[in-house]
């Protein structure tokens, strides 16, 4: 578990968004993820664009907080990671959890879909959301499925 592996990761920034991560947060929080080697863009957008893709993608006509792509899952895996930042600011709101700290969660949570993780049965969700909570709290951000 404590191999390292290599992360190629390019971040686009398409958001208005004053308040957004940096690159090396980025960088930082999926490398914690990492379980293969990742080859992955990241694209932080406005609603407009999270719209679109969900609807183009999912069939669903509402901006999600992060929309994972996997286009092969060999060794380099390749994806996509797309996070709505106004979504993202929304839900950190109404939950009362600090930005950052929901960016980071975001990201190991796509960080992780990308690599064959998934939450559609209970098991799997349990498995998953374990290992999100590991990490973030070795991150040292709070356990994210905590109901405040």
């Amino acid at each position: 578990m404590n191999e390292v592996h290599q992360l190629s990761l390019s971040v686009q920034y398409a958001s208005k968004a004053r308040t957004l991560p940096t690159r090396q947060q980025f960088r930082r929080w999926v490398k914690v993820a990492l379980e293969q080697d990742v080859q992955i863009a990241l694209r932080i957008v406005d609603e407009i664009e999270g719209r679109a893709l969900n609807l183009s993608y999912r069939n669903k006509d509402y901006a999600t907080n992060v929309l994972t792509f996997v286009y092969n899952d060999t060794d380099p895996l390749y994806g996509d990671v797309v996070i709505c930042a106004p979504v993202v600011y929304r839900e950190a709101k109404e939950q009362s959890k600090d930005l950052l700290a929901h960016y980071a969660h975001l990201t190991i949570h796509a960080a992780l879909h990308l690599q064959g993780y998934d939450h559609e049965k209970k098991r799997e969700a349990e498995r998953m959301e374990s290992r999100e909570t590991a990490l973030m709290l070795k991150l040292r951000y709070p356990a994210p499925y905590l109901v405040s």
